[in-house]
């Protein structure tokens, strides 16, 4: 019955261990993704971010070990020897044999740190290594969101080149049955047929190209999110919402605080000013209290050796004065205080570097949606003069060569409108990162 009972406990176990992977496994989404999404996922699996959630539990760790200095330091310790020639010496007119041939001791020893300057560092810089590390985390949260974004919309502008190809392809194909019909029937000559036939090659090819290249850039969009290679999903995005919600002009101020780069250049300019504290409490002494409890053994014989124990206990206070290092302390807070100053030319640099990096951005953003704007109107112009010139090719008013430019032309126009937009949307992530306001 016991045997039993067991071996239904294991099964249930790896049952639900199965029904637990495998729950896990479909916990990765599939089918049709946003960008919101994608991002998402990529917020959580990323490598980059795994890596700095790694480094921030490493941090943690490290620090807790410094602080851990302050906690008492209990430390036990055991030796042993045989005095192969004992000590002698002669008193009066004897000579006297000091000690034993066994001896053995084991010491247990309690340290209770008080004052300390490397404790008192740890203590002090601990908040802002912690807030370093959460930095640095939110600067990879940053960067994984514009690449996995940018990423995404290469993606995305693929598709809608791929679109645009098909729809040029049917109108192409039409045209070429058609103009090989005229030629068969004799009413033209067979260069508009050749036209239509070298036209829609070049299309062919260019589909081609954008077809082939889908599969690359999925794989480093899964890269960049830390999606498993094994599964596979495709993309969706509201370019329609998307276009609405472009604006002319971004009016938002830049506040340099926004800037996770500036936040950790303050944080360590912060560290920078602790160390230099540390660096003159050098001169403070150092003192910490003791308990030693030590456990003595000696005999003549070895297996008599600890059956009798002499102990000795001792309680006392350590405080050690440094008085003279030949300038090194002096030395040593001069370089801190120079990184200090150092530290205020790196703030200032910095933040000429984001006000121009902002204002780079503004004006990439800026002229990317008057482009935008200019493309997208030429090219209703272009369907525009393309159906006219298809309705007058057809009643037989234009000629073919005049079709043909009119189609490239829209084709042009038409891939010129895409790319605009979606360097529209690049600027636009580029331009809020410059803000520091990208979420």
């Amino acid at each position: 019955m016991i045997i039993k009972r067991l071996l239904l406990g294991v099964l249930s176990i790896l049952l639900f261990s199965k029904a637990a992977y495998s729950q896990e496994e479909n916990t990765e989404p599939q089918g049709i993704l946003t960008l919101e999404q994608v991002v998402e996922y990529a917020l959580f699996r990323s490598p980059i971010i795994r890596q700095a959630q790694i480094d921030q539990e490493i941090g943690e760790r490290d620090i807790k070990s410094n602080l851990a200095d302050w906690y008492p330091q209990i430390t036990a310790s055991a030796a042993g020897a045989y005095n192969i020639k004992l000590l002698q010496q002669v008193i009066g007119d004897q000579l006297i044999t000091f000690g034993q041939p066994y001896n053995s001791n084991v010491l247990l020893q309690a340290n209770q740190t008080l004052f300390n300057r490397d404790q008192l560092f740890a203590s002090k810089s601990s908040k802002y290594y912690r807030q370093q590390l959460q930095q640095l985390i939110a600067n990879a949260r940053i960067n994984t969101v514009v690449e996995v974004s940018k990423a995404f919309y290469s993606i995305l502008l693929s598709e809608e080149q791929l679109r645009i190809l098909d729809q040029n392809l049917g109108r192409l194909e039409k045209q070429y049955k058609d103009a090989y019909s005229r030629f068969d029937a004799g009413l033209v000559d067979k260069t508009d047929y050749q036209r239509a036939s070298i036209a829609l090659t070049n299309v062919k090819s260019d589909r081609n190209r954008v077809s082939n290249s889908f599969d690359a850039k999925y794989d480093y969009l899964k890269q960049l999110m830390g999606y498993p290679d094994s599964l596979a999903f495709v993309i969706e995005f509201d370019a329609e919402g998307a276009a609405g919600k472009i604006a002319e002009d971004a009016a938002d101020p830049l506040i340099l605080e926004n800037r996770v780069e500036f936040q950790l250049l303050q944080t360590q300019q912060t560290l920078n000013e602790i160390r230099t504290g540390y660096e003159k409490w050098n001169y403070l002494p150092e003192l910490s209290a003791y308990y030693r409890y030590n456990w003595n053994y000696f005999n003549s014989d070895f297996s008599n050796l600890y059956k009798t124990a002499y102990p000795v206990s001792a309680v006392g206070l350590n405080l050690s004065i440094p008085i003279f290092q030949g300038g090194k302390r002096i030395h040593k807070v001069k370089s801190a205080e120079l990184q200090v100053e150092r530290g205020n030319v790196e703030i200032e640099n910095l933040s000429n570097q984001i006000k121009t990096e902002y204002s780079a951005a503004r004006a990439d953003y800026n002229s990317s949606v008057y482009e935008w704007q200019l493309i997208r109107d030429n090219m209703k112009m272009a369907e525009e003069v393309y159906t006219i010139i298809k309705l007058q090719y057809d009643e037989g008013i234009k000629a073919y060569v005049e079709l043909v430019i009119a189609e490239t032309d829209l084709q042009t126009a038409q891939i010129n409108h895409i790319n605009a937009f979606y360097q529209v949307l690049e600027a636009k992530l580029d331009l809020e990162k410059a803000l520091g306001t990208l979420n």
